[in-house]
């Protein structure tokens, strides 16, 4: 084997393992979706993002076939005390062993233009991107009742 064939064996063996290290490193935990009901064009999805790695990472997008659009959003309160929903172009940090809350009333990811109702106990395929981590694909089950109690009630980094 010569040394030029040496080095791009290894190369390849390390670029295919940082991948797979990364991806372990996020995980999600205590995930639902939810709309306001059947006639709903809009809906939104919370969870519990932890990063278990040494390295501060960021959840940079999201993807799903569920709507036209999908968003990270959060709410603003403005100079006239009314929060409105806001598009977070640079997504949300999710720093080195840390935890952070998508939430009601605060972060969250926006399903805009939904392509079929939200049914109670459906999931929703949902594809998070993390600058570092990379793609992370879940399915979110759908909880039209769920009514948040301590989890999802406060936020942690």
């Amino acid at each position: 084997m010569s040394l030029k064939t040496t080095l791009l064996a290894t190369l390849a063996t390390v670029s295919m393992a940082i991948p797979a290290f990364a991806e372990g490193t996020i995980t999600v935990d205590d995930a639902y979706a939810r709309s306001s009901g059947k006639s709903a064009k809009a809906g939104a999805a919370f969870m519990m993002i932890q990063n278990q790695g040494d390295t501060d990472d960021r959840l940079v997008g999201v993807t799903s076939e569920a709507a036209a659009r999908v968003e990270l959003h959060t709410h603003k309160v403005d100079d006239n005390g009314v929060a409105k929903m806001v598009h977070v172009e640079e997504g949300f940090a999710i720093p080195a062993g840390a935890t952070h809350m998508l939430k009601r009333g605060g972060d969250h990811v926006m399903f805009m233009g939904l392509t079929a109702p939200f049914e109670q106990d459906a999931t929703v395929p949902v594809t998070l991107i993390f600058e570092k981590a990379g793609e992370v694909e879940i399915e979110i089950p759908v909880d039209l009742d769920r009514q948040d109690k301590g989890g999802h009630g406060s936020h942690s980094n």
